[in-house]
């Protein structure tokens, strides 16, 4: 039996945890208003707006690991949200076509956009708003990304063209140190691309075990992987 229930006026297309656990935030799918994002708690048994205006479409959101701030992306942008002031801390312009992901490293000074126009983009928060890295390993559109959130420095992106690319991705406690990240895996073929509408899609998330260097996928093929 489910514990609770919630009911929303529009489709939900991602939720996101915090890395604590209690809250939690939900995103509806392509609406541009003030409420296609809500974090809700837990514990509180409470629903917030963190948004007081739309600056577009918001196409994937994650929060900050150490830090009470929040991303959400545009098709172009990545704002980073102060929680508790309410307030905008920084934006980033991603310099691709339409932003499809995000995912954060666990140290929090850096992050990784998945992008419809094949391309994967890592930001270092030190370094300004200017992208520190963009890397096109795939002949698709990426559809997720995720870094590992424990001890392994390890980065997957998810395409639709049915493959995963899992990269070394090395971030230094010594901030004059830029991070190191280099390809060293190609799981072709992880799924196999399907006819979805007009569009052919294939592997569609990616997500690391939380101690393994482990990686769960799921394709439109309706397979649920596990790689070791």
């Amino acid at each position: 039996e489910p514990m609770i229930t919630m009911e929303f006026k529009n489709v939900i297309s991602k939720l996101v945890w915090h890395v604590k656990g209690d809250y939690f935030a939900s995103m509806a799918h392509n609406v541009q208003m003030t409420s296609q994002v809500l974090i809700h708690s837990i514990q509180r048994a409470t629903t917030q707006k963190p948004f007081s205006q739309t600056k577009g479409i918001v196409t994937c959101v994650a929060f900050h690991p150490t830090k009470p701030n929040f991303f959400a992306c545009t098709v172009k942008t990545v704002f980073q949200y102060n929680l508790q002031k309410q307030s905008i801390v920084a934006k980033y312009k991603s310099g691709s076509q339409w932003i499809s992901s995000i995912t954060i490293h666990p140290k929090g000074d850096n992050f990784v956009l998945g992008t419809y126009d094949k391309k994967v983009i890592w930001f270092d928060m030190d370094m300004g708003s200017e992208p520190y890295k963009n890397m096109k390993y795939h002949d698709k559109a990426i559809r997720d990304v995720s870094f590992h959130q424990g001890k392994w420095p390890l980065l997957a992106s998810a395409s639709d063209d049915g493959s995963l690319n899992i990269f070394y991705a090395m971030v230094y406690n010594d901030l004059l140190v830029n991070a190191l990240v280099t390809p060293v895996k190609v799981l072709k073929n992880a799924h196999v691309p399907k006819d979805v509408g007009p569009a052919k899609l294939g592997a569609m998330t990616c997500e690391w075990h939380p101690n393994q260097p482990w990686l769960f996928t799921a394709g439109a093929d309706g397979q649920v992987k596990l790689w070791v």
